[in-house]
């Protein structure tokens, strides 16, 4: 959007896509203040669930999940601050990373059973299904994980229709920041809840239990021989 009235530290804005915030309105450092600082709550989210996955000694591929949401809230970060096209990059490639790490927890959890692929697809689905009808707090983060896409997506959308509307209005509801916040709490749920279904499936005895009472994580009980 339009400069905010204070001059760019970063120069002028060379990125192929802009939101609906003035640029530089409170500092010379940052382009998008509120598409910057909304990716914070991504990263404290993601450092929860590293180290949750790191104290359990749950496999490495969580790690490295929590991990790319941390790296993809930083890269936002930085694009949302300087909004110079090299920076674009930095916000834009680890999405496509991470969506490739997605696939690969999701449908290749040991990689020498690449010829059972469509028998463990299928299993997988059942085991999914099951998990989510039969434990409650499985299906509540199910749900919260639902939620917070659909209403993150709104949120994307409503400041990328209204736009023209939204500029002329005294208060900015900040669509694409709140699209940051609810999409860190998504990533954060579904890691959550790829955690609890492997977990069942090595027999873990996972159960959901929260932090602060607020906070969903998952707790397991690995048998003395793993």
């Amino acid at each position: 959007m339009a400069e905010g009235g204070i001059s760019s530290f970063w120069g002028p804005v060379t990125s192929t896509t802009e939101c609906c915030e003035k640029n530089y309105a409170y500092s010379s450092y940052i382009a998008e203040f509120h598409n910057t600082i909304s990716n914070i709550p991504c990263i404290v989210l993601a450092l929860v669930g590293l180290i949750n996955a790191l104290r359990q000694r749950f496999e490495k591929r969580f790690s490295v999940l929590h991990i790319s949401n941390m790296i993809l809230a930083i890269g936002s970060m930085i694009f949302h601050a300087t909004l110079q096209r090299v920076q674009q990059q930095s916000d834009e490639t680890p999405m496509v990373w991470e969506m490739l790490l997605y696939m690969y927890i999701l449908y290749s959890p040991d990689w020498h059973y690449r010829s059972t692929m469509p028998i463990f697809l299928f299993l997988y689905g059942v085991v999914f299904a099951a998990v989510h009808s039969v434990d409650a707090s499985a299906k509540r983060l199910a749900k919260m994980y639902v939620a917070t896409l659909l209403i993150g997506t709104l949120c994307w959308l409503f400041d990328r229709i209204f736009c023209k509307e939204i500029s002329s209005w005294p208060i900015n509801p900040q669509g694409h920041a709140l699209w940051h916040v609810f999409m860190g709490f998504n990533s954060y749920l579904a890691n959550t809840f790829l955690m609890f279904c492997r977990a069942r499936q090595r027999g873990w005895s996972p159960k959901v239990v929260h932090f602060m009472g607020f906070l969903p994580y998952v707790k397991i009980e690995k048998p003395k021989a793993q």
